[in-house]
């Protein structure tokens, strides 16, 4: 679990460090200004950004209930991030499991990438599907519904 926090805190931090160096050479409202963006880097970045994860084995219970896709994810990945952003309002059909919270989850994605944690990896049907377009994941989410 802190693994996934670990570079949002490190953005607030940061950010933290030179907001102060600002606010001593006596530019406060650059210093803010500095210290909002990092933190808003921060939040983009966090697990905050996405659903609720649950544990691969329910996601697949789930999926095979419901037919909806697995989205296999970990925060600080610019591409999760994309499919999540892109997604909308529909990124909350999908079952999120995240892979640094997950054992199984992360032995899924990488039995399915030569041994590699590549994200996001997206199951459909049993099928894996490694970062795929958002659209098409809409589209598959569209035929489970």
């Amino acid at each position: 679990m802190t693994r996934a926090w670990i570079l949002p805190m490190l953005l607030v931090l940061c950010g933290s460090v030179l907001a102060t160096g600002l606010v001593f050479s006596e530019t406060t409202g650059v210093a803010a200004a500095l210290l909002l963006v990092f933190v808003l880097l921060a939040g983009v970045n966090s697990p905050l950004v996405f659903p609720r994860s649950i544990s691969a084995l329910e996601a697949q219970r789930r999926s095979a209930v419901d037919g909806r896709p697995v989205v296999y994810w970990r925060s600080g990945c610019k591409y999760c991030l994309r499919l999540r952003i892109r997604l909308g309002r529909s990124a909350r059909q999908l079952h999120w499991v995240d892979i640094w919270r997950d054992p199984a989850g992360a032995a899924a994605v990488r039995a399915v990438n030569d041994g590699n944690e590549t994200v996001p990896t997206v199951f459909v049907a049993g099928q894996p599907h490694v970062n795929p377009h958002p659209e098409w994941v809409r589209k598959q989410l569209a035929r489970s519904v």
